[in-house]
């Protein structure tokens, strides 16, 4: 089978196309024939500078951490009837980028009849992770919201997400006319352009003058520090997100000076059970259409290195996958 395999840590072309064996499913494990494979921002950080102290990976390795498709074989103690069915699976932090996926069978979920693979492959990563944040943020009704950086597939999920929990008010920041155009078609009541030199002011405006109940930060840096000045009294702040390099460092006095409440990205790290639990919840919400994931890109298997190019380039909208 092929697989996209990191040679090296670099550029985007050390990222190249490599022939293997077939996985052969062991004791307890399916073989998923991959259908749609999930691209993140964090793997493209990876294979640039290397896991740090939060990833343990060396290469030469396969990126990947979720995929789609249907069970090719189970190995001994698995009932046959999983061989044919359309799942999506967790794969531990790699081995995604490829044509076939060995998988612990504990953590296949099943697709909803009326969901393509390809859309149910959007939702993996983005979907239990805005289930997460709102869980932990707690977002509920009359609740005003506050999604920084809400061009990317999480952001966009958390959108809908925060409407659907029913927050009163919703606003979207981004870059590019285009993407804040669609963002406010998928349901933030207003969307602000993050290169605006005043965009604080025109978020604190747009959220009613009292600021967000609720800020969620997937960018993190100094957007992330900003968009802190935005939130309200006895608010909740998700720093979670790292595109710009770094997490949102936020003041602990002056949140506790205002009641606020800061999670961080140990606070969205799940166990197994939980990352089980909230990926059918996601793949039931975007059955019953409260979120509806946006796939703005897909790439074969070949192509993996244009897909972190593009990824790094911020030339993309929703969810890229690869199409192995």
């Amino acid at each position: 089978m092929q697989v996209a395999m990191v040679t090296r840590f670099g550029a985007p072309e050390v990222l190249v196309t490599r022939e293997v064996p077939d996985p052969v499913a062991g004791p307890g494990e399916a073989v998923i024939a991959v259908v749609a494979a999930d691209v993140l921002w964090v793997e493209t950080m990876i294979r640039r500078t290397g896991g740090g102290e939060y990833f343990d990976v060396t290469p030469p390795y396969v990126p990947g951490n979720a995929v789609a498709g249907r069970v090719r074989a189970v190995g001994d103690g698995v009932d046959p009837a999983w061989v044919g069915r359309a799942v999506v699976a967790h794969t531990g932090q790699r081995g995604g980028y490829a044509e076939q996926a060995v998988v612990p069978v504990e953590g296949l979920s099943t697709v909803p009849d009326e969901m393509g693979l390809v859309t149910a492959a959007a939702l993996l990563h983005d979907g239990p992770t805005a289930l997460a944040l709102a869980e932990g943020t707690r977002i509920g009704s009359g609740d005003a919201v506050l999604v920084v950086g809400a061009s990317g597939g999480l952001g966009i999920v958390s959108v809908q997400l925060a409407r659907a929990r029913g927050a009163r008010r919703v606003v979207a920041l981004a870059r590019d006319e285009g993407k804040l155009g669609r963002i406010r078609e998928l349901g933030a009541d207003f969307v602000i352009d993050l290169e605006a030199p005043d965009w604080v002011e025109l978020a604190r405006a747009a959220l009613g003058g009292q600021g967000a109940d609720v800020i969620l930060d997937n960018v993190g840096g100094r957007v992330g520090e900003a968009a802190f000045a935005a939130i309200a009294p006895r608010g909740r702040f998700s720093a979670h997100g790292t595109p710009s390099g770094q997490f949102a460092a936020v003041d602990p006095a002056g949140a506790h000076r205002g009641g606020v409440t800061v999670r961080g990205i140990a606070d969205v790290q799940l166990t197994e059970a939980d990352l089980k639990r909230l990926t059918e919840l996601a793949l039931a919400e975007a059955a019953a259409d409260h979120i509806r994931p946006v796939i703005g890109q897909t790439f074969p298997l070949a192509r993996a290195a244009d897909a972190h190019t593009a990824i790094e380039r911020r030339a993309v909208f929703g969810k890229t996958l690869l199409l192995p």
